[in-house]
């Protein structure tokens, strides 16, 4: 497949520059879908990150509706093998249950990825029904890290880290219920924000009110990609039950000043989960840096119940969850998950959820009431959070306490044992506030580490002010410039 640029030039590219590109008539929608193929077709042996790429849509970019006059103008996007769908395309959710699988229509954000010019050209990997921390089960496929191929990329945003992460796009589709944008774009090296409730809608099939706390987003490697693809692809469909909000001033035109004195607390004790001692010296490393550009920093933490917090989001998982399982059930006419097509730890979640009472549901939404009220009085003293993205190092390939596979008997054993190495994302989606990883710092192992800075509901343009404060004073060189072991550029 003859390809437009050189790969080291390729990968020197993100999406708002591949668009100007095409703007200038340098190259065309079409010759940026046909290299990102041959891009996936060089790594995707090794990292097993894309499911399908749809061959009609690299040959003809308007095959499904992009609009070549959107702000990206015809850059190539992977969607996650979840969430928004994609009419009489497959989305099998990672599950021997789902293959086959052919939504009937497209999602309200599908809509606005192609009205922005992102030409949706296949999709990457998830474990299935995005529930644990890594797409790993041999029988669909094991998703690898590109710094170590021994490694997780964790999760659920899997397939989109790591092609992300390898060079082969600069943009790519994540969602995130519990970090699930955040924890990948961590260990792999990309940016990756979680927006505030209220950005990207999750319409038709569900809402705010019902989803709670999942929410859509992107990796990408460019604070500016970020903002842009926040700013064109945000906004409500008609009869949302919460309303949608939009800044001020456009992201990609605020991220152009550097933001005021901010005062930012660290922390790495959350709860009664702690991070490795090598963790905190990177997090106390950048919080040097982040002296060094002028902000007041210390260690403080919010005044909530941690332990009770992380018992409501447990049972707002397994509930929810329950109830997207027995929708999923019956149009198989499926009474229950078969054992030979579903993941053991998502059946003893279905069976759990489904006992979960009016009165467990009210609790929970006590806590999480509670909970955000904490994290928003203590949004009044300090402007962002910071902490490691995981308490722990990556997990080899083959860890399956962390994976659906697991032989657990307890699924509430389960979910702690998660929380003991993911606990620094999940509470931002139970009070719908912001959270972005960003690449700033290395685990022992070698692999990237993100360190997540969080603030109060509808500050995700603060986030993404520092975020781009932060790229500049590193000169554009996260990651320390270093590329992964997988990637497209011979020069890696």
């Amino acid at each position: 497949m003859s390809c437009v640029m050189g790969w080291d030039e390729w990968a020197k590219h993100d999406a708002v520059g591949l668009a100007q590109r095409v703007r200038q008539g340098d190259i065309s929608p079409a010759e940026l879908a046909r290299q990102a193929a041959a891009g996936v077709a060089l790594v995707n042996p090794a990292l097993s990150a894309v499911v399908e790429l749809f061959d009609d849509v690299v040959a003809d970019p308007l095959r499904d509706g992009m609009n070549p006059a959107g702000p990206f103008a015809g850059v190539p996007y992977l969607m996650k093998d979840l969430g928004p769908t994609l009419q009489g395309r497959l989305q099998e959710m990672g599950s021997l249950l789902m293959k086959g699988h052919r939504p009937a229509a497209d999602s309200f954000l599908t809509g606005r990825l192609r009205q922005a010019g992102l030409n949706v050209i296949g999709r990457t990997t998830t474990p299935e029904f995005g529930v644990c921390s890594s797409a790993e089960n041999p029988a669909v496929y094991v998703t690898r890290n590109p710094w170590d191929l021994a490694y997780t990329t964790c999760g659920s945003s899997a397939g989109t880290a790591a092609i992300v992460a390898a060079g082969v796009l600069p943009l790519s589709h994540a969602t995130d219920g519990g970090g699930s944008i955040r924890i990948p774009a961590g260990v792999n090296g990309n940016i990756g924000l979680k927006a505030s409730r209220g950005v990207f809608s999750i319409a038709p099939a569900a809402s705010d009110l019902t989803g709670l706390v999942s929410t859509q987003g992107c990796h990408s490697r460019t604070v500016r990609d970020t903002a842009a693809f926040v700013d064109h692809c945000r906004g409500a469909a008609p009869g949302e039950f919460m309303p949608y909000w939009s800044p001020a001033e456009p992201y990609s035109q605020l991220i152009q000043r550097d933001p005021g004195r901010l005062r930012i607390a660290l922390s790495h004790e959350w709860g009664h989960y702690r991070a490795v001692p090598h963790f905190v010296a990177e997090l106390e490393r950048v919080g040097r840096l982040l002296e060094g550009l002028g902000h007041h920093v210390d260690w403080a933490l919010p005044e909530v119940d941690l332990p009770a917090a992380f018992a409501a989001q447990t049972t707002c998982y397994i509930s929810n969850f329950a109830q997207t399982i027995t929708n999923l059930l019956k149009p198989l006419g499926l009474a229950r998950p078969p054992a030979d097509l579903v993941e053991p730890i998502n059946i003893k979640i279905w069976e759990e959820g489904l006992q979960t009472s009016y009165a467990e549901r009210a609790q929970m939404q006590t806590v999480f009431n509670t909970t955000s009220r904490g994290f928003g009085q203590f949004f009044e003293s300090w402007d962002i959070i910071l902490t490691p993205i995981t308490a722990k190092p990556t997990p080899l390939v083959g860890t399956t306490e962390y994976l659906t596979l697991s032989n657990n008997p307890s699924v509430y054993d389960w979910f702690d044992n998660l929380w003991q190495n993911f606990a620094y994302t999940p509470l931002s989606n139970l009070c719908g506030i912001p959270g972005i990883s960003l690449p700033m710092a290395t685990q022992a192992n070698g692999l990237p580490l993100g360190i997540q800075a969080q603030a109060r509901q509808a500050n995700d343009g603060l986030l993404l002010q520092l975020a781009a404060q932060i790229e500049r004073a590193l000169d554009g060189q996260w990651n320390q410039g270093k590329r992964p072991a997988v990637h497209v550029s011979p020069q890696s």
